[in-house]
Formats: structure tokens, C-alpha cells, sequence
């Protein structure tokens, strides 16, 4: 009964958007299926999927709808943005590692932001480093406005009540706080004593001013083996936050380009099936990439409907992939798009899962890969099937 009642208030919101009716039938059914997979959360008026999403209720999923499945735009709809690679932990699998360079500064940002709207992206990632380490943090969310999604990954370090109600009030939708293990294991991994206390205490401050808050894990094929991640999920709950965002440790720097660290597609249906349980549950929303990734959804859209841009300006397709297709200080970042995605189909499977390997041949001990490298790698690169998204929005 409550999973009919959450159905029937799913399709009330979207109903609430009069816009979806003009969307392909197919596309509808598509979108009904899968975001009945989760739980509709209202977190101070705003209609909740997922972290990965905008609001249903909201003026960045208008433009979801207006210029992703009507208007078909070929710029991205996912960005993420690095606004430093400053840092107090030091994780082993951190995709920043190694990369150098001048910093954007906050104008060069702040333009970078609209471009990127322009193009089309109405979800908007902050990364790091550790992003609340820039100084005008509050300035840049304030900049992008209200009708694209604000998410900001962070490890809690140099968070303060106030700079958290400044960001909410700057107009930040969903804080992911990163939280891997328990206490000496996180603390290990992020190679930072008091590393996990502080994750506690940042998800009790995010809590407290009323924002989507969730948890950032990044699974070990470990966990996984050895039955851990339910018992993480369970203390998750535990800690009353709305959503665990799970990922599995991607093969993105040296030491994690083998067989044994890189997860199966057996393992990846796992982690589907967990989320699909604890989502019917209720007690928390679960969002794992790999099925938002997965081809039976949306599919791997690294370098064509998602692009990272690092704390230099570098353009990659994703933050996982340790590659280059230019510098926005060289050219728009549209430009750099455009030429990236020319390479970039989407996929029904995650392209540096896939992929690793060939990382080993071009990487020369800095990341990223140069641009030079990155064109030569793509020319062996074989890609899988469309995702069923992208097979029934896209193919004409």
C-alpha cells in the first residue's frame, strides 16, 4: 500500500508539470518506472528523487524536460566542477591525484557556471579537493541560480553552522557528505585521523538547517565480498540522513588499474538489488551509480551528457576519467564539449570500468592524460550498446 500511495504522489508531481505531457509516450513510461524505484521525499517543499536529479517540483527539472526530452539539446545535462584541489585527507582512490596546474578563480568559475547552463546542464556538482576550502564558496552557489540543482560533495572539513546555513540560503539543494567505513577504516583510507567524527558532525550540521543530506560512499570490492554493505546500510539509518549515494572505488588512479579492484557485473546487480530492496523498505532512499549508470536505465554518459572540469580548467568526460580534452582557458568550454563528445556515444556500462587498462599504456605519471594521449587512447576504444534511455529519447 505505501509503495502504491508513493506512485500515485509521483505521478501527481509530474503530472504537476504540465509540460511531461508533451514528452513521447515511451519516455513517460520510462521515467514512471524508474523513479518508482524510489521514495518521493518532500525536504522543505522540494519533491525529492534522488541527489542525482533536481527536485520534480522544481524549475531545473522544467528544463529537464524542455530542453533534455523535448528539444533533444546536445549539450550536457550533468556538470561537476572542482573548485579546489586543496585537501585535508589524502584518499587513496581520489581521481584529483596528481593533477596540477593555476587555479580558476572565482570569475572564471562563476562564467564557466553559465556557460554550462547555457549548454544545458540543469544538475551541478561541487567537487574538490575539498570545496569548502574556497573562500567564496558562497558566492559561487549563490551565482548559478534557481533553476539548476546544486549538490556539494564534501568530507565535512571546515564546515561551521553558519557557513551551512549560508549555503542553504545561497540556494544549495543536497549535501553528500563522504563516509566509507566505519571509524578506523574511514579514517585509514581517507589517510586522516578524525576524518569520520568530522563526517558526523557535518552531517549533523547539514541535518539541522533542513537541506537533503546525504551519504557519499565509495565501496570496496571487499565490502562487498564480505557482506559488509548491508550492515553499512544499517548504520547509515541509523545516522537519519535522507539518502546513502553509493559508488563502487573506481579504477581512475594507478594503484586500482587491476582485475581485483575493479567490480563485475555480477557484483554491480548485487548492489542493484540491495537498492531496490532498502528503496521498498522506506526507511532510506539508496542511490548507487551503477544502476543510475546502468544500461537498463540511463547508461554511462561520461563525456556526452556529463562533464567534469577540474580546479585547473581542464575538461574531462567525467571525474573518474584521468584524461583531457582541452582547458577552458584556451577555449569555451563548449568548444572542448562539443569535440569531447564527438568521441563520446553514450554507453550502457561505466567507460572507465571498461577501460582501465588502456590507462596504463598512456598515462605518463600526470594526470590528466594530455589531450595528444587522450585523442590516440580513443582510437582504440570500442563502445558498448545505447542505454534504454538513450535508445528510446535519442535514436530517431
Amino acid at each position: 500500500m505505501a509503495e502504491f500511495k508513493n506512485k500515485i504522489a509521483l505521478v501527481k508531481a509530474l503530472l504537476s508539470n504540465m509540460q511531461i505531457i508533451r514528452v513521447k509516450p515511451s519516455i513517460n513510461w520510462f521515467l514512471t518506472k524508474y523513479m518508482g524505484k524510489f521514495n518521493l521525499l518532500n525536504i522543505d517543499g522540494q519533491l525529492i528523487i534522488h541527489s542525482h536529479l533536481p527536485s520534480v517540483n522544481s524549475k531545473a527539472f522544467t528544463r529537464f524536460i524542455n530542453e533534455h526530452l523535448l528539444a533533444r539539446t546536445e549539450g550536457p545535462s550533468h556538470a561537476q566542477i572542482s573548485l579546489t584541489n586543496a585537501c585535508p585527507q589524502n584518499c587513496r582512490y581520489c581521481y584529483n591525484k596528481n593533477r596540477s596546474g593555476e587555479l580558476l578563480n572565482t570569475a572564471e568559475i562563476k562564467q564557466l557556471i553559465q556557460e554550462l547552463k547555457k549548454m544545458g546542464v540543469f544538475w551541478l556538482g561541487f567537487t574538490g579537493g575539498e570545496p569548502l576550502l574556497n573562500k567564496d564558496i558562497v558566492e559561487i552557489v549563490k551565482s548559478v541560480g534557481d533553476d539548476c540543482a546544486i549538490k556539494l560533495f564534501t568530507t565535512g572539513s571546515n564546515l561551521t553552522e553558519r557557513l551551512a546555513a549560508e549555503l542553504k540560503e545561497a540556494g544549495l539543494l543536497y549535501a553528500s557528505v563522504s563516509l566509507d567505513h566505519w571509524e578506523e577504516e574511514h579514517d585509514r583510507i581517507r589517510g586522516s585521523k578524525g576524518a569520520f567524527r568530522t563526517a558526523l558532525r557535518a552531517i549533523e550540521i547539514f541535518k539541522s538547517i533542513g537541506v537533503h543530506v546525504s551519504v557519499s560512499a565509495v565501496l570496496s570490492r571487499k565490502m562487498l565480498q564480505r557482506n559488509q554493505v548491508q550492515e553499512f546500510l544499517n548504520f547509515l539509518i541509523s545516522l537519519g540522513i535522507h539518502e546513502a549515494w553509493l559508488s563502487e572505488m573506481k579504477p581512475t588512479v594507478e594503484a586500482f588499474w587491476n582485475e581485483a579492484s575493479v567490480i563485475t557485473e555480477e557484483e554491480r546487480l548485487s548492489l542493484v538489488r540491495l537498492q531496490d530492496k532498502y528503496n521498498k523498505e522506506g526507511k532510506i532512499t539508496v542511490n548507487y551509480l551503477g544502476h543510475f549508470e546502468g544500461g537498463e536505465h540511463f547508461g554511462c554518459n561520461a563525456g556526452n551528457k556529463m562533464v567534469y572540469i577540474d580546479a585547473f580548467g581542464e575538461v574531462s568526460p567525467c571525474v573518474f576519467t584521468p584524461m583531457t580534452f582541452g582547458n577552458v582557458r584556451d577555449k569555451s568550454v563548449q568548444a572542448v564539449f562539443s569535440e569531447m563528445k564527438e568521441h563520446f556515444p553514450s554507453e550502457s556500462c561505466c567507460f572507465i570500468n571498461k577501460n582501465y587498462g588502456l590507462l596504463k599504456k598512456y598515462y605518463k605519471g600526470q594526470a590528466p592524460i594530455s589531450k595528444e594521449d587522450t585523442l590516440e587512447m580513443m582510437k582504440e576504444i570500442r563502445f558498448s550498446p545505447m542505454s534504454e534511455f538513450s535508445r528510446l529519447n535519442y535514436k530517431r
